[in-house]
C-alpha cells in the first residue's frame, strides 16, 4: 500500500511517516520550507520526500493520501485531491485506525513540555523492558528517531491541540483514546484556531470525556485553568504532582540543586533520587507527570528515576550546540512566554555564581501563529528577566509591539530585522564565557550553523 503525506516534515507528521513506513507501506510525502532534523531523520528512513506542493507528485494515484493541518484549501495538491477524487484522511484519523486500536495509550497533553514529557515516558518505559510504541513531536536523543512502533500494548503519544485538518477541526487529541492522560498544563495559545481560552478547555474537557474509569489524570497540583476543565465533570481518577511539599499533591519533588539538575521524587511514602542533565523546574515537574503515567503502567519509582537518570533530553531543548570562539551556543523550541521563562531561568539557576561574570543571551524568533498575532505582547517583557542581553528577529509578519517591549523589558532589549544582520551584532559584540540561547520552532533562516560558524571564523 502506498500512503503519501502532505506537509511530512511537521514533527507530528514526519513521526507519522516513520510508523507507516514500519509497518511495511511504502510512504513518500510532500513539503516546503524543509529543514532538520526532520528533513534529516526522513531521508535516513528512506521516505521519497518532494518539495512543494506540485500535483504532479499525486499522478501515480497513491492508495491513501493523509493531509496534514498545515495544508488548506487553495493549496495545489488539496485542490487535485478533491477534483480527482482521491482518498484521504487526517493524520490523527490514520494513526488512530492504523497504529493506537486496541492499545493502552498514553498521551501528554498541554501548553508546554509536551515533547520534553513524551520523550521521557517513553524512555522510562523503554527502560523499564516494556517496549513501547511512541510518537513524538521531535526527536528525542534516547532512541534513534521520533517514532516506533513497538512491540507490546503501550503506544506513548504527544497529544497536541490543535486541529487534525482543515476538513476536522477536532483537536488532534480526541482522535488518541487515552487510558492515561497527562494534562501538563494549560494556557492561551493557537491564536489561529482558538478564540479564547475557553475554547481550548472545551476541546480539552471533550478528552477527559473519553479517559475510561479504569484510565488515569494527572495534572499539577492547584493549576486554575485545567481546574475549570475538570469542574465540567470528571469519571476518571485522578493524581497531582507538584515541587512544594506543603500542599495535598499525590507526587512532590523537593530539589537538591537550585538548577534542577538533581532532585528527589516522593510517592506514596516511597523516594528516589534524579541526577540528569537537564535544568530547570520545568523539567523536575515534567519528570513528576512522566514518572506518575509509568507507575499508572506498571514501573516502580525506582525503576523510573533509574531511566531519568541516563535520560538524554530532546534535540532543539536548550541543546547545547558547542562552544565556538569562547561562546556557548544553545538551540531550544521555546515559542511561548511561560516556555521562554521557564528556559532562560533554567539556564541562569545553572550558571550559578559565574554566571555573575557571564552573560545569558537570549535570540528570539516569534515564528508561531500566536506571537506573530500579538497575543502575548504584555507578558513578553517579564518573561526575558534572565536574560542580560535580547536580540528579537523582527520579521515581516509580527504584529507585535517590540517598541513596547523593549520600554518594559528590564533587559537589554534590541529589535534586529534581519539575520545577517544579528549573525554581524552578536559576532562583534562577543564577550569569552558569553551564552547563546537560540529560541525558534523554525529553522530561523539557517541562523544556528551560520552563527556557529561565524564566532569560531
Amino acid at each position: 500500500m502506498h500512503i503519501h503525506i502532505l506537509g511530512i516534515c511537521g514533527t507530528f507528521m514526519g513521526s507519522l511517516a516513520i510508523l507507516a513506513k514500519q509497518l511495511g507501506y511504502q510512504v513518500s510525502g510532500s513539503d516546503q520550507h524543509v529543514y532538520p532534523p526532520m528533513s534529516t531523520q526522513l531521508e535516513q528512513q528512506g521516505i521519497d520526500l518532494r518539495e512543494g506542493y506540485d500535483p504532479a507528485h499525486l499522478q501515480d494515484k497513491p492508495d491513501l493520501i493523509v493531509i496534514g493541518n498545515t495544508c488548506s484549501r487553495g493549496n495545489p495538491a488539496v485542490e487535485y485531491i478533491l477534483s480527482e477524487a482521491l482518498p484521504y484522511c487526517s493524520g490523527p484519523q490514520w494513526l488512530a485506525e492504523h497504529v493506537l486500536n486496541r492499545r493502552w495509550v498514553l498521551a501528554v497533553a498541554g501548553t508546554h513540555g509536551k515533547t520534553t514529557t513524551t520523550s521521557m515516558l517513553s524512555w522510562i518505559l523503554e527502560h523499564a523492558g516494556l517496549k513501547p510504541g511512541f510518537l513524538v513531536g521531535g526527536v528525542p536523543k534516547n532512541f534513534d528517531c521520533s517514532a516506533q512502533l513497538g512491540d507490546s500494548d503501550y503506544f506513548v503519544i504527544e497529544a497536541d491541540e490543535y486541529d487534525s485538518a482543515f476538513f476536522d477541526k477536532r483537536s488532534k487529541f480526541i482522535h488518541y483514546k487515552p487510558r492515561t492522560l497527562i494534562a501538563g498544563n494549560l494556557e492561551f495559545d493557537h491564536a489561529d484556531i482558538f478564540a479564547d481560552l475557553q475554547a481550548i478547555q472545551t476541546q480539552f474537557h471533550h478528552l477527559v470525556k473519553i479517559i475510561p474509569q479504569n484510565g488515569l489524570i494527572i495534572s499539577p497540583f492547584g493549576n486554575a485553568n485545567l481546574q475549570e476543565v475538570f469542574d465540567r465533570g470528571v469519571w476518571s481518577p485522578q493524581q497531582t504532582f507538584s515541587l512544594d511539599k506543603t500542599d495535598d499533591a499525590d507526587w512532590h519533588a523537593a530539589l537538591l540543586d537550585e538548577d534542577g539538575s538533581s532532585f528527589r521524587l516522593t510517592y506514596a511514602g516511597e523516594s528516589a533520587q534524579v541526577e540528569w542533565s537537564l535544568l530547570g523546574q520545568h523539567n523536575v515537574q515534567n519528570a513528576l507527570a512522566a514518572v506518575a503515567a509509568a507507575a499508572h503502567a506498571g514501573v516502580s519509582l525506582a525503576q523510573s528515576c533509574a531511566a531519568l537518570n541516563e535520560f538524554a533530553g530532546v534535540k532543539r531543548r536548550l541543546e547545547d550546540l558547542g562552544e565556538f570562539g569562547g561562546v556557548r551556543v544553545y538551540d531550544d523550541f521555546a515559542h511561548h512566554p511561560t516556555a521562554i521563562k521557564t528556559t532562560l531561568d533554567g539556564k541562569r539557576a545553572a550558571m550559578g555564581e559565574s554566571g555573575d561574570k557571564q552573560r545569558l543571551i537570549a535570540v528570539i524568533e516569534a515564528r508561531s501563529n500566536t506571537m506573530k498575532m500579538g497575543y502575548h505582547q504584555q507578558t513578553l517583557a517579564a518573561s526575558l528577566a534572565a536574560a542580560d542581553i535580547v536580540y528579537w528577529y523582527k520579521s515581516a509578519a509580527t504584529q507585535l509591539d517590540l517598541d513596547a517591549i523593549a520600554a518594559s523589558a528590564e533587559t537589554d532589549f534590541h529589535s534586529v530585522g534581519s539575520v545577517d544582520e544579528l549573525i554581524s551584532r552578536l559576532v562583534s559584540d562577543k564577550h569569552q564565557g558569553d551564552h547563546i540561547v537560540i529560541m525558534s520552532n523554525g529553522g530561523f533562516e539557517g541562523l544556528h550553523q551560520r552563527l556557529c560558524e561565524a564566532l569560531s571564523g
